[in-house]
């Protein structure tokens, strides 16, 4: 047996927050120093945040994330320690890690492989490295190898895929099985979607199979840049075996996985003779200090997490409400301000921020609460008391709201422990609509000025919640869905405002089934939530039109599960009018004269409302699509609106 203990720490990191990302590091480091680690792997752009963007280009932040990289070789003595970061390598700038050993630099890794589909844009930022290319890079008073390079330390050979080199199909770990490599780290930013732990946990299996090697994988974890959140859930697996497995949707700042290997056992599992150090073009580090050899004492019992399988609505309000803490605490909001109608998605928000101070307190305790937001008083800490300060709920009505809306928004308010207020905004309705009628010289009308009508009713409800943010300095949550967003359903400057928009990214079918669930069932390990009965038995209404037009979303659109099936095939699948009417109309039951009025409105509504999108708040990525321009759907804001493709259409049987 050659045991060796090898430890993966997930890091919730902020772009250019120099001293939190530096201390989470140091934090970690230690954290394995005290378990007696000897192979540690950080993730992905640890140093710098993986979301800086633009200002990677930046001479002075590649600068600084040197001298950062400096300051963590200085601590890294008795350990090897992988590091994330960007360097500029000969005037091209890669994404890098970097490898310490015994306080020593021992070289620099470049990814090979880019993620440059969906949310991300690296290529915008990085060239990729060619595969079996070294060169050399100065490093304060010496000169360290940079590129693909394989490492042996003390006859343990390691090697690198870093996050995306993993997923294609000529991955570097072939190569590296190649040249006889005993252990791959995996440093990544890997953001969540619903599903794609489980497709991790097979790379990560399947490579350690493959390449008959142990393999290392960590991820970031939290709202790292505000809209995408990591979900952690590091892994190490050996020779095809799952050997641990980490804790997803943490809320603590480091997270570490260690776990004792058998470098000899694996090594039995190749199949052929592995090449020289001088054949395999490895850099030999040779240590004095005996830190990397066989751990001398056992883990604590409690060294990892269970690796918990979360359903997806589990994912879903862990997802959300973690996103929601770290922009709450990172931008130094004092809470939120919600605008409560009493329906699904303001009321789904007030639920996920419930959830999320259930989580925190479960997992952190009311000491770290306090330190991440020290405005809460915990003079009675339990979640009602700290709901009561950090979530305030505005019922806005007119003369269009009704009873049952103002009983469910109240009865949602006092059950998540908000703060609840009720505004009649009528007047402020009246007032602009006399305005208006003066000075056109003519009275406003249903018949006629519908849209207009139904509009400043939602408008006039912003400036007073925004009003309430600023003197609270609160986060103003807008509570858009992302059905709405695809058929521009909503009031720019009115249900629209707000600093984020967490459940946009989700449709609106979706957000309804997850309401029902945790009506009846629960998520995430918590009690069942009954008072969502108020919400769930509602057909969804904007109630801005007259109460006796009985207005409901789903009569001004399409039902919202045919909404989110064309959204899935003309975005995410990037499919025609033509061919989205041909795909239906064998799946659904309604005559091809609906289906057609269906694809028409949507496709017409998408093309229209593009402005609208480009001016969402931000929001949380959470599955395989997205509508946000910033990030993954890129559409022209004018454009033919699919005129040709539509009249095809029309001509289908």
């Amino acid at each position: 047996m050659k045991l060796l203990r090898v430890a993966a720490a997930s890091l919730n990191q902020t772009p250019i927050h120099w001293a939190r990302n530096l201390n989470n590091i140091k934090s970690a480091v230690s954290l394995a120093r005290t378990q007696q680690v000897s192979l540690l792997c950080l993730p992905e752009m640890a140093i710098t945040g993986y979301g800086c963007e633009d200002a990677f280009l930046s001479p002075s932040l590649q600068q600084t994330a040197l001298d950062m990289l400096g300051e963590i070789v200085d601590v890294c003595r008795d350990i090897t320690v992988a590091v994330g970061l960007p360097v500029n390598f000969e005037n091209t700038l890669y994404n890098c890690v970097a490898l310490i050993s015994d306080g020593e630099l021992c070289g620099i890794v470049a990814k090979q492989y880019l993620a440059g589909d969906g949310i991300h844009y690296e290529p915008r930022w990085f060239k990729p490295w060619p595969s079996g290319k070294r060169g050399a890079l100065r490093f304060r008073d010496t000169t360290v190898p940079f590129g693909d390079i394989l490492f042996a330390i003390n006859g343990v050979r390691i090697g690198f895929e870093i996050c995306e080199d993993a997923w294609v199909a000529e991955r570097p770990g072939v190569q590296l099985a190649k040249r006889g490599v005993d252990i791959i780290l995996n440093p990544s930013a890997s953001h969540f979607s619903f599903g794609k732990h489980e497709i991790r946990k097979s790379f990560v299996r399947e490579g350690s199979r493959a390449f008959a090697a142990i393999y290392v994988y960590t991820n970031l974890v939290g709202n790292e840049a505000g809209r995408i959140v990591y979900d952690g859930g590091p892994l190490i697996a050996a020779a095809g075996k799952m050997m641990a497995t980490g804790k997803r949707f943490t809320f603590e700042p480091v997270m570490l996985l260690a776990h004792d290997v058998d470098i000899e056992h694996t090594r039995m599992h190749k199949t052929q003779r592995p090449a020289s150090l001088s054949e395999a073009g490895a850099v030999d580090v040779s240590l004095t200090r005996a830190h990397f050899s066989e751990p001398v004492s056992p883990l604590p019992r409690d060294h990892r997490s269970e690796d918990a399988v979360f359903e997806k609505a589990d994912e879903f309000a862990r997802a959300v409400s973690l996103g929601l803490w770290d922009y709450m605490t990172k931008s130094r909001s004092r809470g939120f301000v919600l605008s409560l109608s009493g329906g699904a998605d303001s009321s789904a928000v007030a639920t996920l921020i419930r959830i999320m101070v259930e989580l925190a307190l479960r997992e952190i305790g009311e000491q770290k609460i306090r330190a991440a937001a020290p405005w809460i008083s915990m003079d009675a800490p339990n979640a009602d008391a700290i709901m009561s300060q950090l979530l305030t709920c505005i019922y806005q009505s007119t003369r269009h709201s009704s009873a049952v809306t103002l009983d469910a928004a109240r009865t949602v308010a006092q059950s998540v422990g908000a703060q609840f207020m009720r505004w009649d905004v009528d007047n402020l309705v009246s007032s602009y609509t006399h305005m208006l009628e003066r000075s056109i010289e003519r009275p406003l009308s249903w018949d006629t000025d519908d849209l207009a009508l139904q509009n400043i009713q939602a408008r006039v409800r912003a400036p007073g919640v925004w009003m309430l943010a600023n003197i609270k300095g609160a986060l103003l949550i807008s509570t858009s869905n992302r059905s709405e967003a695809a058929v521009g359903y909503a009031t720019m400057d009115g249900d629209t405002s707000g600093g984020l928009s967490p459940i946009a990214g989700i449709d609106k079918a979706y957000l309804l089934d997850w309401l029902r669930e945790a009506e009846t069932a629960g998520v995430s390990g918590l009690a069942s939530m009954p008072w969502l009965r108020v919400i769930t038995s509602q057909n969804p209404t904007a109630e801005l039109r007259p109460i006796e037009n009985e207005q409901t979303d789903e009569g001004d659109l399409m039902p919202y599960p045919v909404l989110e099936a064309i959204e899935k095939l003309a975005i995410r699948d990037r499919k025609g009018p033509v061919q989205i009417y041909r795909l239906l109309k064998h799946e659904r039951p309604e005559s091809g004269a609906q289906l057609k009025q269906w694809v028409r409105r949507f496709f017409t509504l998408w093309s229209r409302n593009q402005w609208k999108r480009e001016r969402y708040a931000p929001s949380f990525h959470l599955d395989d699509k997205n509508l946000d321009p910033k990030t993954w759907c890129r559409f022209p804001i004018l454009s033919g609106g699919f005129s040709l493709e539509l009249d095809l259409m029309d001509k289908e049987s």
